[in-house]
């Protein structure tokens, strides 16, 4: 045989190998569809299709300055605008054609390692980009789950520690069960140069993020996102399911809900096995879970990160606000409340980091930084909106409690509070700590309460704290 005839043999192979993979990767018009992204707590709606299809993602590149709590701004690296990046919905057996957009405004080269895609860096190396450029490359969904998406570029701690993650579902062929409501929640840990509410626009802090001890630990993006008027809802009766996503870059979530249990969870983002009635399910750090539940009473359930400090003075909390009718028989709520004091017991004292600040020397400033000092201390009790959870925490918002009398006030957070107290015709028995805080501190949160919610609009001076506070030995 010839060398050119072996030649032209070789290349009509070749030319058919050519024309059986474009076949295999050719859809239809039908058959291709644009993803659709939402941004957290949204997911777009389950796929009904029972075909593969050619799905055309784009997403788009941003690094913006935001709010990581109130006075703290941060600058984020993010995917789509927002933290968590969008989430994405495909089918198993989908072939998706991806376009990574890197905006020109932006000062940083970018790429996205999907953990759902099967290939050299989950294709971190086929889309790194530069500002003002767009990368392309396509992958086939072999695998269902629940899967992270996260930037790759090195450093790679900083650029993920910055809020370069999401979560892309592959839906099984069969889909999964249907619920009433759909809703996706990720945690993330950051790393400040400045202590937790320290004001201003604070940077990243590598030293931090290497010894993994992190300023903030929140669920989507910033301190309070998943809370009050942002709060996710549902009715009794109605299934919730969470698709929980941790981007890290370093910690590892026990993700929980306060007065609920998991009927179904899906460890790992494993749509394949299911285990029943947990109640707090491991989220690694890149990793996920699915986690579905019936609610049957009403009330303000708690999203947490039960390494519980992490929730309650870093920012790893979120609501769920369901509303209907009561069930005695699940739940009665208080039936009898009694005094229990053994012997030596007395008001605990929280102890609080002292930090030096300036005085504010307006009211303006006062209620600005009072803001910080309730939101580290006071919210996670009192709600950011003020209203309390029923039976549990009063409501601070129209308190009569608090308008009546300024000095009762101050008494009260200085020397805390036992016993039954009646609150907007509301009785309550509990306790409330003394907090350790600074007469300045006091002043300014005091002040910020007083000026929120449709308060009396009053100041609290340091010097009104200081001759009225209750003594302590």
């Amino acid at each position: 045989m010839s060398s050119n005839l072996f030649l032209k043999k070789i290349n009509i192979l070749f030319f058919l190998c050519v024309l059986v993979l474009s076949a295999s990767v050719s859809f239809s018009m039908e058959d291709q569809e644009a993803a659709i992204l939402t941004d957290a707590p949204s997911v777009p709606p389950p796929i009904t299709r029972s075909n593969v299809a050619k799905i055309i993602i784009h997403l788009e590149v941003k690094e913006i300055q935001g709010r990581l709590a109130d006075g703290v701004q941060y600058t984020f690296w993010t995917f789509g605008g927002k933290v968590p990046g969008k989430f994405i919905r495909i089918r198993e057996g989908d072939f998706v054609e991806f376009h990574l957009d890197n905006h020109p405004s932006n000062k940083m080269p970018h790429n996205i390692d999907l953990h759902a895609v099967t290939g050299q860096g989950g294709g971190a190396a086929a889309s790194l980009t530069a500002p003002g450029h767009s990368s392309v490359f396509s992958f086939k969904a072999l695998n269902p789950g629940l899967y992270v998406y996260h930037c790759a570029t090195a450093p790679v701690g900083m650029h993920v520690g910055n809020g370069m993650y999401g979560l892309i579902l592959v839906e099984p062929k069969g889909g999964l069960p249907k619920v009433d409501h759909e809703y996706y929640v990720m945690q993330g840990d950051f790393y400040t140069k400045g202590p937790n509410g320290q004001q201003g626009l604070q940077p990243f802090s590598m030293e931090k993020a290497i010894q993994e001890k992190p300023e903030y630990v929140v669920f989507n993006g910033s301190v309070g996102a998943v809370t009050g008027d942002k709060a996710l809802t549902a009715k009794v009766g109605e299934t919730v399911r969470l698709y929980i996503g941790n981007g890290g870059p370093n910690l590892i979530s026990s993700f929980h809900v306060i007065g609920e249990i998991f009927d179904q969870v899906w460890a790992e983002g494993n749509t394949n096995q299911i285990s029943h009635n947990v109640q707090t399910t491991l989220v690694p750090a890149g990793g996920s879970a699915i986690v579905q539940f019936q609610v049957n009473v009403p009330g303000t359930y708690i999203l947490v990160d039960h390494s519980l400090t992490r929730a309650f003075n870093k920012g790893a909390l979120g609501q769920l606000k369901v509303t209907g009718d009561e069930d005695k028989l699940i739940y009665s709520g208080k039936v009898s409340d009694e005094v229990y004091l053994p012997e030596g017991t007395g008001i605990r004292v929280v102890e609080q980091r002292s930090q030096a600040v300036p005085a504010a020397k307006t009211k303006v400033e006062r209620i600005e930084r009072g803001r910080t000092v309730f939101t580290t201390n006071c919210m996670a009790c009192h709600q950011a909106n003020g209203e309390g959870i029923p039976h549990a925490f009063p409501p601070l918002a129209k308190s009569d409690f608090l308008n009546s009398d300024k000095i009762r006030t101050i008494k009260a957070v200085t020397g805390g509070l036992q016993g039954k107290i009646v609150i907007n015709g509301q009785e309550y028995n509990g306790v409330m700590p003394a907090w350790t805080l600074s007469d300045e501190d006091v002043a300014n949160v005091l002040t910020y309460i007083y000026n929120s919610w449709g308060n009396s609009g009053k100041e609290v001076t340091p010097a009104e704290v200081k001759s009225h506070a209750t003594k302590r030995n």
